[in-house]
């Protein structure tokens, strides 16, 4: 039951197929075998009873002379034999007297004249009372209880009085061979049916079947190969298989939809607790460390002693102090008063910054902007997000190769792009490419991206990353307000 079950459509079309074609060529035969029983049993019984009554009146004169032999000779010629059927031929003919005893038959050794017929036994025992029951003036059929042999018998009648009965007996075991014969030529029927609806079933199990296991194929690498079964060739038809390949389709987009929003938000999920652990953080180290360069300034206008080597020191250590602070506030990514718009000049000191950084590799800053006066966006956010994916770009750039800006102006959103040649962003970093020190360059700490997809995220905007062999597009799409 179970290797059943586990076959393939391409077996099971053509197994069915040809179990219905043999079950029906077994009925077939089958009522065939009845018919052609019914029609001989029907035939044999009509010649029997005409040989019979022609028998019957051939007798009557030897039988009143007491003339066995010509009984005898009469009987010889009336059991010729029916090639064609030769289950017309009678087993045993015999004539019995008045008194049910042989008066002659076509076998005398095995039933001597004069004797009875019910001491050979079985069926013979069975024929007188058979005889005895009956009209004795009326042809009939007697067919004793499982008995290989029936009778037909015909009274020998003379002026009235009933002489005795011709005894035909018929053996059912001669109907065998027609009925062989039927089933060998239905057995050969079938076969060649078979033969010719093996292939054409084959044939057509592998069209039906086709579609669905491709289906069948596809579903199996659900969820796991979600994009390879999605581009797997489906049946297109208007039928049932065509409508259950769409909705696989539409399965599978929805899975695909799925796994990306939740894909987003363990991003977002696990950007927000690195936000909130970096914030406590850079929090509790900016409070001593404003307090420690309070003090040197303190110091330093306020202090006694001219010491040049202390004066050095302390300016260094205030340099070193105030890197760490800006560092430390890069991590404090917080909404900023808008001390003034956003504005094209901004994007003029950008290209001035970004070209010094890009001179030293030989690569070229190209700006492509329509912006054309001030936006309500504030302006100090916007230049970290601009110059810190300009460096990036540059940075990741090829020597000599080239960096592209472009600021659009639409008509509810400001949209930027940043575009650079060189090596591409490889599909397993996407999902940490804004995670903190998730960088694997050693010319930055990975805290640019990161801190633009805060400020992004705060302004109310989208970022998204397009990376191919040969180039990287970082685009930025920030909602504002009227222009100034």
């Amino acid at each position: 039951m179970i290797f059943r079950s586990n076959l393939s459509l391409r077996w099971k079309i053509p197994l069915r197929v040809m179990a219905a074609v043999l079950g029906t060529a077994i009925t077939v035969t089958a009522a065939l075998v009845v018919w052609e029983y019914d029609e001989m049993r029907q035939n044999l019984e009509g010649h029997a009873k005409s040989l019979g009554r022609v028998l019957a009146n051939t007798l009557v004169a030897p039988v009143l002379h007491d003339d066995i032999w010509r009984a005898y000779e009469i009987l010889q010629s009336a059991r010729e034999t029916y090639p064609a059927a030769p289950e017309l031929q009678a087993e045993v003919v015999l004539i019995t007297d008045a008194d049910y005893k042989v008066f002659v038959s076509t076998k005398p050794r095995e039933f001597p004249i004069g004797s009875s017929p019910a001491t050979r036994g079985g069926a013979y025992a069975q024929l007188r009372t058979g005889m005895v029951s009956g009209d004795s003036m009326a042809q009939r059929v007697l067919e004793p209880a499982d008995s290989p042999v029936y009778f037909v018998m015909s009274p020998l009648v003379a002026d009235g009085v009933a002489l005795g009965h011709v005894i035909l007996g018929y053996s059912k075991v001669s109907f065998v061979p027609r009925f062989v014969g039927l089933v060998k030529r239905a057995a050969l029927v079938t076969v060649l049916v078979l033969l010719i609806i093996a292939p054409i079933s084959w044939v057509w199990a592998s069209r039906t079947g086709e579609p669905l296991l491709r289906l069948a194929d596809a579903m199996r690498r659900v969820p796991g190969e979600l994009e390879e079964s999605r581009l797997i060739d489906l049946p297109k038809s208007g039928d049932e298989i065509g409508q259950l390949a769409e909705a696989y389709q539409r399965m599978v987009g929805e899975l695909r939809n799925k796994q990306e929003l939740e894909r987003q938000m363990v991003v977002s999920e696990r950007l927000a607790a690195v936000g909130r652990l970096t914030a406590g953080i850079a929090h509790e180290i900016n409070n001593p460390l404003g307090g420690m360069l309070t003090a040197m300034n303190t110091y330093q206008r306020h202090g006694s002693g001219n010491d040049p080597l202390a004066l050095s020191t302390l300016s260094l250590l205030e340099r070193g102090l105030t890197q760490i602070r800006q560092t430390v506030g890069a991590l404090l990514v917080e909404s900023k008063a808008m001390d003034r718009p956003f504005a094209s000049e901004d994007v003029d000191d950008l290209l001035i910054l970004a070209e010094a950084e890009a001179h030293g590799r030989g690569i070229g800053v190209v700006v492509e902007s329509n912006l054309d006066g001030s936006l309500a966006l504030p302006a100090t956010l916007m230049r970290q997000i601009l110059l810190n994916l300009l460096l990036n770009a540059v940075s990741a750039a090829e020597e000599g190769g080239g960096v592209r800006l472009v600021v659009e102006l639409g008509e509810k959103q400001l949209h930027l792009a940043v575009t650079n040649d060189g090596d591409y962003i490889p599909q397993e970093r996407m999902d940490t490419l804004f995670e903190p020190f998730a960088t694997t360059s050693d010319r930055g700490h990975g805290l640019g991206l990161w801190i633009v997809y805060q400020i992004v995220q705060q302004l109310g905007g989208e970022i998204e990353v397009e990376s191919l062999p040969g180039y990287t597009t970082f685009k930025v799409e920030i909602p504002y307000g009227n222009t100034v």
